[in-house]
């Protein structure tokens, strides 16, 4: 009961984040000099009677709180308005479409860095003072400090111009038939067992979710490294080794300790591979938000922008009530 009370409070202080954050955006779009309007159509020779009546038309006239609770409470309702950019083009659906690539690929970079984080870090604690301590720490050191476009443009020298292995943009090839269900497409993929569809996928999804994996991977190598030495050097592990328990059911059960500050730190970093899938959709062309805000932010397009604020607050909240669920399974010492 401690648990599921715990659950509920946190998710019911997921809405003040949401709607502070979503004050401060609108907020700064509508402190930034220029119109709106006259950013999407490219030009300032408007007969200024059109453009009242195309601010009239998109609402723009109405009083600055008059915008913001109006907004607000379609948003509640799941109604996040129309483009400014495509006239009549719903934002949720934009939204709907969207977002399940984003997350596709933050999950797929989450993936490869936790990947990259344990093959270095666990070798790392594991004979610490060593050779490959010392180069696994250099690792983890210069990964975090890479520029995500480089990495990216690097990448896709190497392995799809050079060497033919991967595509260079794009989520899908247009000759692959797949008919998506849930966005998703390696799910997609796997449902309706087109196994040549999946293949396809899994290779467009191969270097952004490595390049975010790169880059993201350096703090979990040394968080595994420093923990996992650590609790090599606790009491409960000199206890089983008097006990004659052999050496790699030691390193499962330190593992298991190491890993608690490992998953506080993967929701943490949620927020980052949302920011950082904005940098990696941009270089290979991913049809998710990062590059729709990135067009939005280009043309002010207010209930887009907005719109991709919130949705990335309630995801951000939401993971890390997910966190603290895990956190709580996996130290039985955890009590709420």
């Amino acid at each position: 009961m401690g648990l599921l009370r715990y659950v509920a409070v946190r998710a019911a202080l997921i809405v003040p984040s949401i709607l502070i954050l979503y004050t401060i955006a609108f907020l700064v779009l509508r402190v930034l000099p220029g119109n709106p309007i006259l950013a999407v159509l490219g030009t300032k020779n408007i007969p200024p009677e059109q453009l009242r009546q195309l601010e009239h038309e998109l609402g723009l006239d109405k009083p600055l709180w008059r915008q913001y609770l109006d907004y607000l409470w379609n948003a509640l309702h799941g109604d996040f308005g129309k483009s400014l950019v495509v006239r009549g083009r719903s934002i949720s659906a934009d939204l709907k479409e969207r977002l399940p690539a984003t997350i596709e690929l933050a999950l797929a970079g989450l993936l490869a860095s936790l990947v990259l984080g344990f093959a270095t870090g666990v070798p790392a604690g594991l004979r610490r003072g060593t050779k490959l301590d010392t180069a696994m720490r250099l690792y983890g050191s210069i990964t975090y400090t890479l520029f995500i476009p480089w990495l990216g443009l690097l990448l896709q020298l190497v392995f799809a111009v050079w060497l033919g292995i991967f595509p260079v943009s794009g989520r899908i090839d247009p000759t692959v038939g797949l008919h998506p269900l849930t966005g998703f497409y390696v799910l997609d993929s796997i449902i309706e067992r087109n196994w040549a569809a999946l293949r396809d996928v899994v290779a467009h999804l191969f270097l952004p979710a490595l390049t975010l994996g790169i880059v993201l991977s350096g703090p979990y190598t040394r968080l595994v490294r420093n923990n996992l030495a650590a609790v090599m050097e606790s009491r409960f592990i000199l206890a089983y080794r008097a006990r004659g328990v052999r050496e790699s059911r030691l390193v499962l059960h330190a593992l298991r300790n190491a890993l608690i500050p490992v998953v506080t730190y993967a929701g943490l970093q949620f927020a980052l591979l949302l920011g950082g899938a904005v940098l990696t959709e941009t270089t290979f062309d991913w049809p998710g938000i990062g590059t729709y805000l990135v067009e939005k932010i280009q043309y002010r397009d207010y209930p887009a922008i907005q719109a991709v604020v919130i949705v990335f607050a309630a995801l951000v909240g939401l993971v890390s009530l997910l966190v603290d669920v895990v956190y709580a399974l996996l130290d039985p010492r955890i009590r709420y």
